[in-house]
């Protein structure tokens, strides 16, 4: 059985942001399996999703620390600038990210380890409401 399921996340400023949570309300939503994957995918170039440690909020702070020295802004020899300096590092940041990530689910509920999340990672400065689109397959 295939399921799908678009949701919109509210505005968040930049950073990695746990979405856990609205996620598994859209989930509680769909008609439930027993056994199956859910494929999370966000519809922007400009953020990113991953899933990582759910706990310490100083991951969270580290995430964005490291990807800003890793992928500056105004580096030198960036063309596509016209959407502000914040533009083209935040497309090479989802790039580095991916746009989407699978986590089993297990009688209807996303089967994560204990200390993982699901984040949706801001990487403009005002990148505003963010669509993601849940698919559901099991049985």
């Amino acid at each position: 059985m295939w399921q799908q399921r678009d949701i919109t996340l509210a505005a968040h400023p930049r950073g990695f942001h746990l979405i856990t949570d609205e996620i598994t309300r859209a989930l509680d939503e769909m008609p439930p399996v027993e056994a199956g994957l859910l494929h999370v995918f966000i519809q922007h170039t400009s953020a990113s999703l991953t899933l990582n440690e759910n706990a310490d909020p100083t991951v969270r702070t580290d995430f964005e620390s490291h990807f800003n020295r890793a992928v500056p802004e105004n580096a030198p020899y960036y063309q596509h600038v016209f959407e502000g300096s914040d533009d083209m590092p935040a497309h090479l940041k989802a790039s580095l990210l991916g746009a989407s990530v699978q986590v089993p689910v297990t009688c209807g509920r996303l089967n994560l380890g204990t200390w993982q999340g699901i984040y949706l990672c801001e990487h403009r400065d005002h990148g505003g409401r963010r669509r993601l689109v849940l698919t559901l397959q099991g049985e």
